[in-house]
């Protein structure tokens, strides 16, 4: 006779297991996503005009014909996480598996304006996505964070996950973070950064910085200041592009000096000195 009790703990189990692992793996979904833009897929299949089938899509990319067979396991995976979906069609009365775009890939097409692929690529290249190796020991003894200007909290839920004992907190104006969920360990609050940032162990500016003037910047900091005051071990973090941070790399000073411009043309900020 089966133990009830034994069979509920044995189903927690597998769940919790399940939940971990997928933790574990959740990379596995934005390389992928990554993969399918850069391969052109969502575009592929919206220039076809109407569903398109395994064949049909595989001869259609740039692919090598031995890497032919991984197509089949992207777009698998890529279904299962609402990026596509597969519908039936009748070729030569058999019925064939094809495939869709979704709302999710119709924001992936690059003649959409309001396609989100540049931000998606822009947030998983290397010289984002490396510093995450390095930055563990920055949140070490914290027990609660704010992320200001978080927007929708895509940086704030990385850190949350990856620090389950750190409060988080993203801190944005009131209509962007409207209507957004948070977690155990995590929540919204709208207010202006200028007036008050709820108080934390720890700021984190990610990219604030250079859309203000020096001015503006000293405001910013004076009220990150008050937001730490008198916690010990308080910390902010600042992670932004700083000019002449690497001189010797021609390549990288260039970048810094032309993002300098871009601020110049479109906001009040500025690339920020080395000191």
């Amino acid at each position: 006779m089966v133990n009830l009790a034994d069979a509920n703990h044995d189903a927690e189990l597998l769940q919790a297991q399940a939940h971990v692992w997928n933790h574990i793996f959740n990379f596995i979904n934005s390389m992928s996503l990554k993969c399918a833009i850069q391969l052109g897929i969502p575009d592929v299949i919206h220039n076809h005009g109407k569903p398109i089938t395994l064949s049909q899509l595989i001869s259609s990319l740039p692919v090598h014909p031995a890497k032919a067979r991984s197509i089949p396991r992207l777009m698998r995976l890529l279904v299962h996480s609402g990026f596509f979906a597969q519908a039936k069609i009748s070729e030569d009365d058999d019925q064939e598996e094809a495939y869709v775009l979704t709302s999710a890939s119709q924001l992936l097409l690059k003649d959409n304006p309001l396609s989100v692929t540049p931000f998606l690529m822009t947030m998983l290249d290397p010289i984002l996505t490396r510093p995450w190796h390095y930055c563990e020991g920055a949140f070490e003894g914290l027990k609660s964070l704010v992320d200001v200007g978080g927007g929708t909290g895509t940086v704030a839920k990385a850190i949350a996950k990856a620090f389950p004992q750190l409060d988080c907190i993203v801190f944005d104006l009131p209509h962007v973070v409207a209507g957004l969920q948070g977690t155990d360990n995590l929540k919204y609050v709208g207010g202006n950064l200028f007036e008050e940032i709820p108080p934390s162990d720890a700021i984190l500016l990610k990219w604030i910085l250079h859309d203000w003037s020096d001015k503006e910047c000293v405001k910013i900091m004076k009220q990150c200041k008050e937001a730490i005051k008198g916690r010990e071990g308080g910390k902010l973090i600042i992670i932004d592009m700083v000019i002449g941070s690497r001189k010797k790399d021609k390549d990288a000073m260039e970048t810094q000096l032309f993002f300098d411009m871009l601020m110049m043309a479109l906001v009040t900020g500025q690339g920020k000195r080395m000191g």
